[in-house]
């Protein structure tokens, strides 16, 4: 199993608005595609000196091989539907091999 991570620092003058386009258009946008089982979203419990508030999303998928072709498929589309937010955010992605789930 991977998880796909995404950490997104969101400037707080569209805070509300991206928050909503996430739990309400992103992330099922990115679950239709049928290649992650289920997401978290999770806040980021730390301030940042350059002020926002951050999320991580966890993406859960079954294959590192599901993940390259979620890359190849749909990452660029479903990035670029992030657009009305473009310069009041940062984000960084991450991939990570679950090794044990107790």
């Amino acid at each position: 199993m991977h998880i796909y991570n995404v950490t997104i620092n969101i400037d707080e003058s569209v805070h509300q608005n991206w928050l909503e386009w996430m739990q309400n258009e992103h992330i099922p946008a990115m679950l239709a595609t049928g290649k992650f089982t289920k997401a978290l979203m999770s806040r980021v419990l730390v301030e940042e000196e350059m002020g926002g508030i951050t999320y991580s999303v966890q993406y859960t998928t079954d294959s590192k091989a599901t993940l390259e072709r979620y890359y190849t498929e749909n990452a660029s589309e479903l990035r670029a539907q992030s657009k009305p937010f473009e310069g009041k955010f940062v984000a960084f992605r991450t991939e990570l091999e679950v090794i044990t789930e107790q």
